[in-house]
């Protein structure tokens, strides 16, 4: 008998012990977000986001001038954006559309498109974000579709902003609080089915006589890389020098 309860004691003591270090938290730290705001020269504020090393807007520019208070041509007509001047529209003249579109002339004008201290990011800083989202290296310097979900990481939680679809859902994870402001073609047509679905932003990198872009989908979790006509109107997001 004394030795049966030595044995049920022991037994005890080693549940317990099992339970209790069962109990411990083992979940990741959750990293806190740094926040900012920066303003451009028309006055608007924008929030702002500490993604790894980088500073990002967490909003699309819509600014009507350049850096050095130049009027920045606001234009629907397709002659003009096919003569290599810089302009920007408001999508269908929708005022709820989330920001301006640009084309690349004004992107790419001297007179400096980004907020003081900040610039239009490069083909191989929206390579950075992606890598940091968990994109493998490899894989950020393929076109077309890339990734493992850092799409949705970068889209506003859902159901804001974006249509949902099936299982593709928006966590905003990093930040980025992307919103579909979809697009306007070289012809002057604005992108197709429209806003609430897509979302297209420029990188300041010339591919020959396109450039880089990123493409953000609701039926997709992941990133389209590719380069386009300059004379495309995408959204902007600017990143801090």
């Amino acid at each position: 008998m004394y030795w049966s309860n030595k044995i049920y004691t022991c037994i005890c003591l080693f549940c317990v012990l099992i339970l209790i270090f069962s109990c411990e938290d083992h979940t990741e730290p959750t990293v806190t977000k740094e926040f900012g705001t920066v303003s451009d020269v028309d006055g608007n504020s924008y929030k702002t986001v500490k993604i790894g090393n980088q500073w990002w807007m967490a909003e699309n520019l819509k600014v009507s001038k350049f850096r050095n208070g130049t009027t920045i041509n606001q234009s629907q007509d397709p002659m003009l954006w096919q003569n290599k001047t810089a302009a920007y529209c408001i999508y269908e003249n929708n005022k709820t559309a989330p920001g301006y579109l640009y084309n690349y002339y004004a992107v790419n004008d001297s007179n400096q498109l980004a907020p003081l201290g900040w610039h239009i990011p490069t083909d191989e800083e929206w390579k950075t974000l992606e890598t940091f989202l968990g994109m493998s290296s490899s894989e950020t310097d393929l076109v077309n579709w890339r990734g493992s979900g850092q799409g949705d990481k970068l889209k506003i939680e859902a159901p804001q902003g974006w249509i949902v679809y099936n299982n593709i859902w928006g966590t905003n994870e990093s930040g980025f609080s992307a919103l579909a402001g979809s697009c306007r073609l070289f012809n002057g047509v604005y992108g197709n089915p429209g806003l609430n679905n897509n979302g297209f932003w420029w990188s300041s990198s010339e591919n020959k006589t396109e450039a880089w872009y990123r493409h953000l989908d609701y039926k997709t979790a992941n990133i389209f890389r590719y380069f386009g006509s300059k004379n495309y109107g995408f959204s902007v997001r600017c990143i801090k020098d």
